[in-house]
Order: C-alpha cells, then sequence, then structure tokens
C-alpha cells in the first residue's frame, strides 16, 4: 500500500504542478498584448537572455559542429562517403542540435537566473508589496523575461546554427582535407527553408518554456534563502526535460 500510495502523491503532485504552469503561461499570454508595454524592462532582459549568452552559446555551437564533422566524418569514410559531411552538419545543427543545444544552454544560465531573482523577491515578500500598490506582478515581471526569451532564442540559433556549420567546415577542409567547393556544395543542395524553420520554431517554444517554468519556480518558492536555492535547481532541471521532450513532439509534429 505504502507504494501505491506514493505513486498516487507523486502524480498528485505532477498533475498540480503541471497544472499550475499552463495556468500561468495562459496568463501570461494574456497579459502581453495589454498597455503598457515596458520597453525598457523588455530591452534589459533582452540583454540577458541573449547577448550575456552569446559566448557560452557560441562556443558550444562551435566544438559541437567541429565534433560532429569528426565523427560523421569518420564513420561515412567507410562507405565512402565522406563528401556527405558537409550536409550531416548542416542538417544536424538547423533541425536539431542548434535548437536543442541552444535551449539548454540559456536555460541553465538565465532560468536560474531569473528563478533565483524571483524566488528572492518572494522570500523577501517584494512580490507581495506589487500587489499592495494595485501592480500585476505577471505583468511587471513575467511579461518582459517572457518575452525576451522567445525573441532571443531564435537570434541564438541563427548564430548557434552559422557558427556550428563553419566550425564543422573548419574540421572538414582544413583537418580532414576535405575539398572546400563540395563541401560547400553538398551543404546547400540538401539544405531546405523548411529545415531552418523548423529549428526556429522549436527556439520559439524552447523560450516561452523556460522562461514560463523558471518564472513559476520563482514564484512559488517558499522556505528562504534554502528555498530559493531549490528553486533555482529545480527550474533549471524541469526546464530542460521539458525542452528535451517537447522537441520530439514538436519533431514528430513536423517531419
Amino acid at each position: 500500500m505504502n507504494l501505491f500510495q506514493w505513486i498516487g502523491n507523486s502524480t498528485l503532485r505532477f498533475v498540480g504542478e503541471a497544472g499550475r504552469i499552463i495556468i500561468l503561461f495562459v496568463q501570461t499570454l494574456s497579459w502581453v498584448f495589454r498597455p503598457p508595454l515596458q520597453g525598457r524592462e523588455i530591452l534589459k532582459q533582452m540583454e540577458e537572455v541573449g547577448v550575456r549568452s552569446f559566448p557560452v552559446v557560441v562556443i558550444t555551437a562551435a566544438f559541437t559542429g567541429m565534433v560532429l564533422a569528426l565523427q560523421s566524418f569518420i564513420g561515412f569514410k567507410r562507405f565512402g562517403a565522406e563528401t556527405m559531411v558537409g550536409t550531416v552538419v548542416a542538417l544536424s545543427m538547423t533541425r536539431e542540435l542548434g535548437p536543442v543545444l541552444t535551449g539548454l544552454m540559456v536555460s541553465g544560465r538565465v532560468g536560474s537566473a531569473m528563478a533565483a531573482e524571483l524566488g528572492t523577491m518572494r522570500v523577501t515578500e517584494q512580490i507581495d508589496a506589487l500587489y499592495t500598490l494595485a501592480t500585476n506582478p505577471i505583468k511587471y515581471l513575467i511579461v518582459p523575461r517572457f518575452l525576451a526569451a522567445m525573441i532571443m532564442l531564435p537570434i541564438l540559433v541563427i548564430f548557434a546554427d552559422v557558427i556550428g556549420i563553419l566550425g564543422g567546415y573548419l574540421v572538414s577542409v582544413l583537418i580532414l582535407g576535405t575539398n572546400p567547393t563540395l563541401y560547400i556544395r553538398r551543404t546547400w543542395n540538401f539544405l531546405e527553408f523548411g529545415d531552418l524553420y523548423s529549428g526556429l520554431l522549436k527556439a520559439i517554444c524552447f523560450g516561452m518554456i523556460l522562461a514560463t517554468i523558471s518564472c513559476y519556480q520563482g514564484f512559488s518558492t517558499q522556505g528562504g534563502a534554502e528555498g530559493v536555492g531549490r528553486a533555482t535547481t529545480q527550474a533549471v532541471v524541469l526546464s530542460s526535460l521539458t525542452i528535451l521532450i517537447s522537441n520530439y513532439i514538436i519533431t514528430a509534429i513536423l517531419f
């Protein structure tokens, strides 16, 4: 009975948590287009989400493209298909690795910061003070972060795709001795607009996911400094898992 009780309690907690996150997501969407538009705060959050995440995203994408080219070349060499390395790198970066790795990196860097900042505001009763000032905390705190993540994730993914493909090109041409003209031709011949579109669509969804989950964890923080640390950890873990799960769902729908 204890086992069934644990399963039941865990299921109820999961369903309740998921329901509260969905409610917060719907409430955030309802406040997005209501005036006033907080342009200064949105730009500040865009800098935090996009500009300050740029180095880690670029480094991750570059070495991912490089190791992908290296492994693909080694595997394809057994079948005499070394000329397809550029195609594999381009399709892998634009469809999957670019948006997913960018989402995970930004989730770890920005999602934790969102949860920690809002969690600190919760335990110090700053969020409660907003209610006394007749200010909706969702509009004031969550909407700018939500919009910034939704806007900047696709931009970061574009840079990640370009840098990843360039990293694969450098390894293939300079180290493995692939013909550069053939590499570029193979890349452009098989790369379609739908591949880029699917990756950018995933990036928008990942931005909404990580912003919503991170802000929810911050808003629901309890227990002082220990609760803030717990909320930060849960924000990163839950955002990363949700991004990976939603990536499969979106891929299954699009392809």
